[in-house]
């Protein structure tokens, strides 16, 4: 079977799923600064966490982990049917390139101008999708981390570093693997003003109250 096609379609409609911006559309129904305009500017969990309200800050990391995932488990039911088996384990490999499509609309979201979060609890609902286990490990690193040190986007790098080589270990094949690298690429280079903050013992801790 030609896969072009059903490849091309679960493209786009991760894209366009992962395009929701759960950050935004929380806020503004919450009736909060929008989050592009505070802190880091990101539109994500995080800095939504930063108006103070943790109901907004948990209901916007749960859609941005849904996106992910959702657009995995439609097109799972949309080629139940057909045989396509490559992919990562028995997971076939259109459902594969909407999670990944869709951590890239979350990423650079045309409803935001190309101009969207980092990427962490769309890759995170992805990486669930493909393994429970997987995401678990995942999760866990990232909780650790931030749990330790107080810094969310070093628990975030901590955790891209660990999830392609956990996916080695976990998923029975390389398209979960090479999936998994590179959300882990694109989740690092986000981070790199972060990274810059963390070098330079600046990057602010969650908890810690803002100076500015």
């Amino acid at each position: 079977m030609d896969l072009g096609l059903p490849i091309i379609g679960a493209a786009a409609f991760g894209y366009l799923l992962g395009s929701v911006p759960f950050a935004v559309i929380v806020s503004r129904a919450f009736g909060l600064a929008d989050p592009r305009t505070v802190g880091s500017g990101n539109p994500g969990a995080t800095n939504v966490l930063r108006s103070g309200n943790k109901l907004a800050a948990v209901l916007t990391l749960v859609g941005d982990a849904a996106k992910g995932a959702l657009a995995m488990w439609l097109v799972s039911l949309a080629v139940s049917s057909v045989s396509l088996s490559v992919g990562a384990g028995d997971t076939p490999l259109v459902v594969v390139v909407a999670g990944v499509s869709a951590f890239v609309g979350h990423v650079f979201p045309f409803t935001l101008g190309f101009k969207g979060g980092k990427g962490v609890a769309t890759a995170l609902g992805v990486l669930l999708m493909l393994s429970p286990v997987l995401g678990g490990i995942v999760l866990g690193v990232w909780l650790a981390t931030v749990a330790l040190t107080r810094y969310s986007s070093l628990g975030a790098l901590v955790a891209a570093v660990a999830s392609p080589i956990a996916a080695w270990y976990v998923l029975a094949n390389l398209t979960g693997v090479i999936a998994a690298s590179l959300m882990s690429v694109v989740l690092i280079v986000r981070h790199k003003t972060n990274i810059t903050k963390l070098l330079a013992g600046t990057e602010g801790r969650l908890g810690a109250k803002k100076t500015s």
